[in-house]
């Protein structure tokens, strides 16, 4: 018994697929060997990202799981650490301090804003001169910078006190008065990002377009009028940008804290220091001083969830004031 095939020619050539064009398998191949390209050229970022990112994380991660012993080792403890870490009076007072640094740390925003506006005058003399003066900051070792502002912050012998002296005020141990230390620090963190703020502000006013303030300035707009409705409103990018590494920069602060309040036992022979310590500083005292790493893993690891948090919160802010904007 045959089978038999219906239909005409035309029916089983249009039946059988056509063949691909030879143009499209050249566009394949060309796409194919630049992704390959891509690829191998942003190989030695991503294991550069991976090694000494990724993977730490990850290990510090599965360590904060763990309790290490005196000379070494450890073993799987679970979340005990976490447990700890929760009813740890240290551990809130830490977070707490670094919370009220990075709220009063942004208020060198608008200062960083208002310098940027001014600096962006067109016929103001000197303008690179200032711009490297308030840069300057910034490429200077935080170390340096941390040890010239503790010889000024000096009760005794230090410059701000003796200023003040010349004119009959006894100044405090700015650093050692548990009044004025987190206000101290706080000072000295926003002169030192000063600089780079305001290069970024500086981009973005000099990106606006200059025919929206002369339109403005036809219709009569005066200058803090067109601060507040062109400066502004496209300046948010900017703003935003900073904003997002001015909390995260804040949250990891540490250098300031152990040049001009010490670790260990000096730092706790300081009255003001259960003030200024913050989360990273006590993650290096349980890991370095104390040798408790299962813990310290612990801190570190809450001050990561605690950061991812906080920028997705702001994220999440800056996409609701675009689209009500």
């Amino acid at each position: 018994m045959t089978a038999t095939v219906t239909g005409t020619a035309d029916d089983v050539r249009t039946a059988v697929p056509a063949p691909v064009p030879a143009r499209r398998r050249r566009r394949w191949r060309h796409r194919g060997a630049e992704a390959a390209w891509a690829y191998l050229l942003i190989a030695p970022t991503g294991l550069g990202l991976a090694v000494f990112y990724l993977w730490p994380v990850l290990q510090t991660g599965y360590f904060s799981f763990t309790e290490w012993g005196p000379f070494g080792g450890h073993e799987w403890v679970g979340l005990d650490n976490y447990r700890t870490l929760a009813a740890d009076d240290e551990v809130l007072t830490a977070l707490r301090n670094t919370v009220a640094y990075t709220l009063l740390g942004l208020l060198g925003i608008p200062l960083a804003v208002m310098f940027a506006a001014l600096l962006n005058r067109p016929r103001l003399r000197g303008v690179s001169a200032y711009r490297a003066l308030f840069f300057l900051p910034v490429v200077t070792m935080p170390v340096a910078v941390a040890m010239v502002w503790r010889w000024l912050y000096n009760g005794d012998y230090g410059l701000i006190n003796y200023v003040l002296s010349l004119v009959g005020v006894e100044g405090p141990h700015w650093i050692a008065d548990p009044a004025t230390a987190l206000y101290a620090l706080v000072a000295v963190g926003i002169w030192t990002s000063l600089g780079y703020n305001i290069v970024i502000f500086l981009a973005g006013m000099q990106a606006i377009p200059r025919e929206y303030y002369e339109a403005a300035a036809i219709d009569g707009a005066g200058a803090l009028a067109q601060f507040r409705r062109i400066t502004l409103p496209l300046l948010s990018p900017s703003l935003f940008f900073v904003s997002v590494l001015s909390v995260i920069g804040s949250l990891q602060l540490f250098d300031l804290v152990y040049v001009m309040g010490g670790s260990g036992q000096s730092a706790r022979a300081n009255p003001a220091f259960p003030r200024i310590q913050t989360v990273v500083h006590l993650f290096y005292d349980k890991a370095f001083y104390t040798n408790d790493r299962g813990y310290a893993a612990a801190i570190v690891m809450a001050l990561l969830v605690l950061i991812v948090t906080l920028t997705a919160i702001q994220f999440r802010l800056q996409k609701r004031w675009v689209h009500y904007g």
